[in-house]
């Protein structure tokens, strides 16, 4: 198949989630002899932090205006098998148009369902959503499962809705030599956002507080100046998807946080997950509807509610982390690899493509059950 994506990007991982998913899966992609072309609006903030040039067996295409890119899209779409919009593509809206109105099978992947549900629930217009919804697209793709997916249904007017949930690079995510530099009992990789804020407040800065002899790492972009700074908090302004795993093969523990929606949405695995559990790193995170489909509490990830929760966590014994962490690799490895993912994929298009509606149940699982591959 000829895959066309117009995406938020893929060749830079500042300040998103999008970029190191889309490279597994599309590397991913190529194995299974698929083509895919990626279409990246040209911006500065992410031109300074480029860090991914090429796409195995595909292309990226790079460009500053939509009118530029136009034409490129229309000679890739003559062709091509599937054509995807993705949430935050920048020129989402138009290149929905074109794709609504050309040859292959049409596909939204939201990466972002909780944000773009409640901004519509809210009032607000979504800019990469036009004035028709998702009507028009054969199919929708939800990095988040649960009822977020009737919602895409009925607020927005999606014919079928599917989860296709993040992945983990095990190329990339795996143990590597701790680093002195980025040593933390404790540690947290996410972009700032005010809305998890107060979380981060209680199993983060709090937990810093009360254990001054401890070392606390903290490593995202976009923290502003008035951050809650400590003596024992260490910063690291942005960490390149190649330096992921050592930060997590330095920590003895690490932090995930979940933004309000998608909490509220449940079903919602964040890609940090899935990257610290392949580097074999041991996870505290809070809880969300849905956590156990991913990961056992207590058995494979460790669950805070509060700070205690993750003094707790911290009081483990390095053997009790080691069995705990293990557990959570091997998960990771077998149930949420980019491979597992570009097949779930391959099996969703099929389906869709062969006209059988009646079997997407829900989950990429259902396709893939049909077929034989899980």
């Amino acid at each position: 198949m000829k895959l066309v994506i117009f995406g938020l990007t893929i060749s830079s991982s500042w300040g998103n989630g999008h970029a190191t998913v889309w490279r597994g899966l599309c590397r991913e992609l190529a194995h299974l002899r698929h083509q895919v072309i990626f279409f990246e609006k040209n911006v500065s903030y992410y031109a300074a932090h480029r860090d991914f040039h090429e796409i195995p067996g595909g292309k990226l295409i790079l460009y500053d205006a939509w009118s530029e890119a136009l034409c490129h899209a229309r000679r890739h779409l003559a062709d091509a098998d599937v054509a995807i919009v993705t949430s935050y593509c920048p020129d989402g809206i138009a290149a929905a148009e074109i794709v609504v109105a050309s040859r292959p099978l049409k596909v939204f992947y939201d990466l972002d369902t909780p944000v773009t549900l409640e901004r519509i629930e809210s009032g607000h217009s979504v800019g990469y959503i036009g004035a028709s919804g998702l009507r028009d697209f054969d199919i929708v793709l939800s990095f988040t499962g649960g009822r977020a997916l009737s919602g895409l249904q009925s607020r927005l007017g999606a014919r079928r809705a599917v989860a296709l949930y993040g992945s983990v690079d095990p190329d990339v995510h795996r143990p590597v030599t701790a680093r002195e530099s980025y040593r933390a009992d404790l540690s947290y990789i996410g972009t700032y956002a005010e809305d998890r804020q107060a979380m981060l407040n209680a199993l983060f800065l709090e937990a810093a507080r009360r254990l001054p002899e401890r070392r606390f790492l903290i490593a995202g972009a976009q923290y502003p100046p008035a951050f809650s700074w400590l003596p024992n908090l260490f910063f690291v302004r942005h960490i390149a998807p190649p330096d992921h795993p050592a930060l997590y093969s330095s920590s003895r523990l690490t932090l995930n946080v979940t933004r309000r929606a998608m909490a509220q949405a449940g079903y919602c695995p964040s890609g940090r997950l899935f990257e610290a559990a392949a580097c074999g790193t041991p996870i505290v995170t809070d809880y969300w509807d849905g956590l156990e489909s991913f990961f056992q509490p207590g058995e494979e990830i460790l669950v805070a509610r509060q700070t205690d929760d993750v003094l707790a966590a911290l009081e483990l014994s390095d053997d009790q982390l080691a069995r705990i962490a293990g557990r959570a690799r091997r998960r990771a490895l077998e149930e949420h690899c980019a491979a597992r993912r570009a097949r779930q994929l391959e099996a969703i298009l099929d389906c869709v493509a062969a006209s059988e509606p009646e079997t997407l149940a829900g989950t990429a699982e259902d396709c893939c059950l049909l077929r034989g591959e899980v």
